[in-house]
């Protein structure tokens, strides 16, 4: 997996790209939370848009991400989730649990009273 990192105002936006599955991205992610929780950048929007797969362990590094970004006192939102993550969240009753984009925009305005 690789991961794409841009700021949109006060907003850091990870571009998630490839696999998020058990040994193929579930620690990138969660060294790239860790290192943006300690540098204070607690706004963060996970763009979905080009994974092509997750496992359990890649949805379960998702949550940690959400549970690492709230203990620091930061938001973690979710965009462009595909249909096969968007069943995979409703199946598993996640998607009660995220705030999900499909526009970039949106996303980046919904943290604007937070911000």
């Amino acid at each position: 997996m690789q991961i794409e990192e841009r700021a949109v105002e006060a907003v850091t936006i990870l571009e998630l790209k490839g696999k998020l599955t058990l040994g193929d991205g579930d620690s990138l992610l969660k060294d790239k939370i860790h290192s943006l929780v300690n540098q204070d950048r607690k706004h963060i929007v996970l763009d979905l848009g080009e994974l092509t797969y997750v496992d359990s362990a890649g949805l379960g590094e998702i949550v940690r991400s959400l549970t690492t970004v709230t203990r620091g006192g930061g938001t973690l939102k979710l965009l462009n989730l595909n249909k096969r993550i968007q069943d995979l969240m409703v199946m598993t009753k996640l998607i009660t649990v995220f705030d999900t984009f499909e526009n970039e925009a949106e996303a980046v305005r919904s943290f604007a009273a937070k911000v």
